[in-house]
């Protein structure tokens, strides 16, 4: 059970979670409405994840955390961050947070950053790198992790 609880999407509701409760109890007007540009992260964002998706699915390999990948995906998405999916997360909680106007809760997704490369990122990419070795190291040093 802990296995599954310890996946991203759950981090992510977690951290989304975190946001809406600050919006409930300290919430912060602002001057500028806020709704316009969190809802256009978000969907920004759920366009990313549902591109890497797509891409990964096509290339036959896992999309799930700690299994083993089966090819290296270097186009499309994946040209503009090594991790699409993660930044894909990152920009909907900005997206939630903005949204309902949580402005102390933007701090949430540099934190959910570190908190997802220090749980997954590092491990994917130790396996990557083991599993495609010079082809992976190349594209580690063109693309950038997150963006």
């Amino acid at each position: 059970m802990i296995h599954w609880v310890d996946l991203p999407p759950v981090w992510l509701v977690g951290f989304i979670a975190l946001a809406w409760v600050q919006s409930v109890l300290l919430p912060v007007g602002g001057v500028l409405p806020t709704e316009p540009f969190g809802f256009a992260l978000i969907g920004t964002g759920a366009a990313l994840m549902v591109a890497a998706v797509v891409q990964m699915y096509r290339a036959k390999t896992t999309i799930i955390p700690r299994h083993d990948a089966s090819q290296l995906v270097t186009g499309g998405v994946f040209s503009l961050s090594r991790n699409p999916i993660y930044l894909g997360d990152a920009l909907v909680l900005a997206g939630f947070a903005l949204y309902w106007g949580a402005w102390p809760s933007l701090v949430l997704v540099p934190v959910f950053m570190w908190l997802i490369s220090w749980r997954f990122i590092e491990g994917e990419e130790a396996k990557l790198r083991h599993a495609f070795g010079q082809a992976f190291h190349a594209y580690e040093k063109e693309t950038r992790r997150w963006l």
